[in-house]
């Protein structure tokens, strides 16, 4: 008997302490659900009484160096629908479809449509479709304030700006580049629904306001790329080229000033049914292809060979070093070089480094090239940022094409010292000729100045100039600089002088490789120049591809820069130096 009491005590016992036990269990299980897993319970729970309406954020506005608006943000309107809210899906569908041009039986799909708490009827509609759709009272059908990307002028610096997706996503150039910085932050409407998703009569509403894009400033001044593109069309009608590009940068800074290519789009309009010829022409060709330079090379070969001689290289020459064999050829591992004239008279001999810039003769820039040898000659290559992206702040850039230093054949290093056997990008070229003659300092370009809140007006990130490394020394460079400015008074430049100002330049004429060979007929003009040559500020390129009739870069080219110059010089208010 006495056995059966403790038996019994001692299962009690048991069954308490595992009551105690469970009801600790659950205690704690409470205590996780309401203090670690509440809040995001709490955010389920929300949503499955809660239905949102997307607030978009308006986009930030583009502006040139001066703050003239360039892109900037619209109102516009999404039309949405929430089906289990729609009372005649028939009624409604039809109303949209007149209203906004679309077809009545998928408009009926989308407001009939199971399983889902809200569909997209139609993105960007304007102001006055919106005001149509409130007055119909279409219950269901929401709209929704939101950006229309507008350019003020179209098809100006189109491949520069590129280009946002029907979402207003940054597709394409500084759009893309800065999309974090552009976009904003996404606002939402809250409502509160029933278990089926239909709104309660007396439900309430929360607003959670968006937050819109930072104020982009460029470098680019508007005033310059006016200049510039008109300039362009001007030779897109005169030449009939398959293309005409123009770069205008600051070279004490890397400010990109001017950039542009034509044929461009218009990115009010843009052809999204072609996306080959929308690609072909919003790509921002000037850093993203390559080509043979031709002369206008020949400005790193010169520095090359007086920043050597200037350091006691014994294979370098000097300024006054008169260079022989005037024939005009060259014998190069049996390959045969020639000058762009045939030397007739004696024309071309007894020359020294100013006066083969002034006549662009190829042989002499072989001379110099083979006497300096590949490794000093792919060491100024590097230096002066040739077979490297500059480090411009957009995407796609490429690094141009070298032959690998290991491969160089003399022929190859013949043909460099005259730039062939090379493919460059324009900016590289521009940078790189930028160096030589603002005292030897290789600029990092750059096309965005400042990125400011525009409701403080606190600058948010700043940009300023960056040196990438010395090129040469500033006595060598004020040597080029001069140099070149005798090119544009007396040789092949002389259609670019502007009378009472000192520019400076170098033409090139580069026959265009099409599958891998020469094609015949086929050549890129260029000119690329600077002024005032005493203390150089401005620096323009003019590539016209592929023109009709003449080729040379001094009859197609030279003439082009000369008139943006002159534009910039009245712009500026720029007086004549003495």
């Amino acid at each position: 008997m006495q056995h059966d009491y403790y038996t019994s005590k001692k299962r009690l016992l048991t069954l308490i302490v595992a009551a105690i036990f469970l009801f600790l269990v659950i205690f704690l299980r409470l205590a996780y659900i309401q203090v670690i897993w509440g809040k995001e319970l709490q955010a389920k729970a929300g949503n499955q009484w809660q239905r949102d309406l997307p607030i978009k954020a308006y986009r930030g506005d583009i502006t040139d160096t001066n703050g003239n608006l360039i892109a900037t943000t619209e109102t516009g309107y999404g039309v949405y629908a929430r089906p289990k809210s729609v009372v005649d899906a028939e009624s409604c569908a039809k109303a949209l479809a007149e209203i906004l041009d679309m077809d009545y039986a998928k408009l009926l799909e989308k407001l009939t449509k199971k399983g889902v708490s809200e569909v997209t009827i139609k993105r960007q509609i304007d102001s006055a479709q919106a005001s149509e759709i409130r007055s119909r009272n279409l219950h269901g059908v929401y709209l929704a304030a939101e950006g229309l990307r507008s350019y003020v002028y179209g098809d100006f610096l189109s491949q520069v700006l590129g280009f946002v997706s029907y979402d207003g996503v940054g597709q394409t150039g500084l759009e893309a580049y800065y999309d974090k910085y552009l976009q904003g932050i996404n606002g939402e409407l809250l409502t509160e629904t029933d278990l089926v998703g239909s709104e309660l009569a007396d439900g309430s509403m929360s607003y959670v306001p968006a937050i819109n894009g930072l104020t982009v400033t460029l470098t680019i001044d508007a005033v310059i790329q006016t200049i510039v593109e008109n300039v362009l069309q001007l030779a897109m009608y005169q030449q009939k080229p398959q293309a005409a590009r123009c770069i205008v940068l600051d070279v004490t800074t890397g400010e990109i000033l001017a950039m542009a290519s034509k044929p461009s789009v218009d990115l009010n309009n843009l052809p999204r049914d072609n996306l080959e010829y929308l690609m072909k022409y919003s790509k921002n060709t000037l850093l993203t292809d390559v080509y043979e330079p031709g002369s206008t090379f020949k400005v790193l070969t010169a520095a090359a060979c007086l920043e050597e001689y200037r350091r006691g290289n014994p294979k370098a020459f000097s300024a006054e070093h008169i260079f022989g064999n005037s024939s005009g050829i060259r014998i190069i591992d049996g390959s045969k070089i020639s000058c762009w004239t045939k030397h007739a008279n004696g024309k071309h001999s007894n020359q020294n480094l100013s006066d083969a810039l002034n006549n662009s003769c190829n042989p002499i820039f072989t001379d110099i090239a083979l006497s300096l040898g590949k490794s000093t000659m792919y060491e100024y290559l590097d230096k002066f940022g040739y077979g490297s992206v500059t480090g411009i702040d957009f995407s796609g850039e490429q690094a141009g094409i070298l032959v690998p230093k290991t491969s160089v054949t003399n022929g190859d290093l013949a043909r460099i010292g005259f730039g062939q056997t090379i493919a460059v990008t324009a900016l590289q070229l521009c940078m790189a000729t930028a160096s030589a003659v603002n005292g030897g300092l290789l600029m990092q370009p750059y096309l965005v100045k400042e990125i400011s809140d525009p409701t403080t007006g606190k600058v948010v990130k700043r940009f300023s100039p960056t040196v990438v490394n010395r090129t040469v020394s500033a006595e060598t460079s004020a040597q080029i600089a001069s140099m070149l400015k005798r090119v544009v008074d007396e040789g092949g430049g002389k259609n670019a002088k502007i009378e009472g100002y000192q520019v400076g330049g170098k033409t090139g004429t580069a026959q265009k490789f099409v599958d891998g060979a020469l094609a015949t007929g086929k050549y890129v003009s260029s000119f690329i120049g600077f002024f005032p040559a005493s203390s150089p500020k401005y620096l323009a390129l003019m590539i016209v591809d592929e023109p009709e009739g003449q080729s040379y870069g001094s009859i197609v080219a030279a003439p082009y820069a000369a008139l943006v110059f002159q534009e910039i010089i009245n712009y500026k208010n720029i007086s004549p130096l003495e």
